[in-house]
């Protein structure tokens, strides 16, 4: 394949790429303008542990700072369902190679006018778990329980029937642990702590995510505080599989580029021949 061709190819799969959607949810994150910047995010953040879910996730600037020592990735999206993250778990979670990954969502798959059930929200879960240890069978995964909120007050009860079936689940499989956050922002009589929600009623105050910080983050820190987390690469997945011959006139570092970037981090559907 002549480099022309090869350029034209990552160009037309780069443009595809970007003109997928997805309904209702803000992605621009996970949309990029060129492979360069595509490979280049993934490549800095290989191996950290992913943050992702719903806006209360993607909310969370403070996140990265709060997390230290732990290197951690926020990619939530906001407006997102568990659905939602199933449907783009490879291109969110498998495509960082993550040595764990803290899930936030059903607050939206619950909320007021949903068809959808305590029980079938439940079982999303299952299906993230499946898809996240076919590809990385040694990655932990962190299901945050859902939050009650103000201005979903009324939906608190069918949220809690599903927590309690995500718990459950979790407790019976390997490297899937549950966090409760709800718990601790209701008071001793049950009520919501006011000082916890911005002005919608709905997402976290920075308070709030202080609070949520001083529970996941002991969590996280005892499994994984003892490792070097910055920039770190898990040793068995430092293979790479590219078989890709050298482009000798493709100029701008790209010969060492192509030389090193795992093929388990393109988009699905790209498929990579030798150049000659």
């Amino acid at each position: 394949m002549s480099l022309r061709c090869v350029l034209r190819a990552l160009a037309a799969a780069n443009i595809a790429s970007s003109q997928r959607d997805v309904p209702r949810l803000r992605i621009g994150n996970l949309r990029s303008a060129s492979l360069k910047s595509k490979t280049r995010s993934i490549l800095l953040n290989w191996g950290r542990i992913v943050f992702t879910g719903s806006s209360s996730i993607a909310r969370w600037e403070t996140l990265v700072d709060e997390m230290k020592p732990l290197d951690v990735i926020n990619r939530g999206f906001g407006g997102s369902q568990y659905s939602d993250l199933n449907q783009y778990a490879k291109r969110i979670v498998i495509a960082y190679q993550p040595r764990a990954v803290v899930v936030y969502e059903g607050d939206n798959d619950l909320a007021a006018g949903s068809s959808k059930t305590p029980e079938s929200v439940a079982n999303d879960p299952r299906a993230f778990v499946q898809t996240i240890h076919s590809a990385l069978p040694e990655t932990w995964i962190y299901i945050i329980s859902i939050k009650p909120s103000k201005s979903r007050w009324n939906e608190w009860p069918k949220m809690k029937a599903a927590n309690r079936m995500i718990r459950h689940f979790s407790r019976t499989q390997d490297r899937v642990q549950y966090i409760d956050v709800a718990s601790t922002m209701l008071d001793t009589q049950g009520n919501l702590r006011a000082d916890l929600f911005v002005e919608d009623g709905l997402h976290p105050t920075q308070k709030c995510y202080a609070l949520w910080t001083s529970i996941i983050k002991p969590v996280l820190l005892q499994r994984f505080g003892l490792e070097k987390t910055v920039g770190q690469i898990p040793t068995e997945r430092r293979g790479f599989a590219l078989t890709l011959k050298t482009w000798p006139s493709f100029q701008l570092g790209a010969r060492t580029f192509a030389a090193q970037l795992p093929t388990n981090t393109l988009p699905a559907g790209w498929i990579w021949e030798s150049a000659v």
